[in-house]
């Protein structure tokens, strides 16, 4: 397994070992003694799959706020994705800065840290994401943010000319108007 640090502090790339022979390929996507190694411990309590049928499709920018707050492993199972993570941490070195990572079916994965809003836009039609979470979903923790707020400057790419939004994305609040729950802590 390949583990590479990002530029947001606590955000990982991770990609596991595939083996591959005329069939096919087999992969460990997640092994817990290889992610402690790797200094990721975090006890996955709930696996989401999100299936989204157009190229285009916006899911974010969410997140679940303390003590329902969210550590994520995202990846791929078909299609591709723009994934996209703002560190929302206070006091944290990177605060209010993004970072994007396209993820495919390659099998490289995001770990995406608690204190950050995650969100991401489908390239391809018929995509499906499945990600582990390390806390159970809470309905009065969830929270969103504009993806396309332009106090953050996410360019999403051509994808998002005719993006296709669930009412809870179109109407989430501004940047300016988030207050995060979150703190940074080293």
């Amino acid at each position: 397994m390949e583990v590479v640090d990002l530029s947001l502090i606590g955000a990982r790339f991770v990609t596991p070992r595939r083996y591959g022979d005329d069939r096919g390929f087999f992969s460990e996507v997640y092994n817990l003694r290889q992610f402690a190694e790797n200094g990721i411990e975090h006890a996955f309590v709930q696996d989401n799959h999100s299936y989204s049928a157009a190229k285009g499709t916006v899911r974010g920018l969410h997140y679940q706020a303390p003590p329902f707050a969210q550590t994520k492993l995202v990846r791929v199972l078909a299609g591709s994705i723009y994934d996209v993570i703002v560190d929302v941490r206070k006091g944290s070195p990177n605060f209010g800065q993004h970072i994007g990572v396209h993820l495919d079916t390659t099998g490289s994965q995001l770990l995406v840290p608690k204190g950050f809003l995650h969100g991401f836009i489908t390239l391809e039609p018929d995509t499906h994401v499945l990600y582990k979470v390390d806390a159970y979903y809470s309905a009065e923790a969830d929270g969103c943010v504009k993806w396309d707020d332009p106090d953050l400057g996410i360019d999403w790419g051509p994808a998002a000319e005719n993006a296709t939004l669930s009412d809870k994305d179109r109407n989430a609040s501004s940047y300016n108007n988030f207050q995060t729950p979150f703190v940074f802590e080293a």
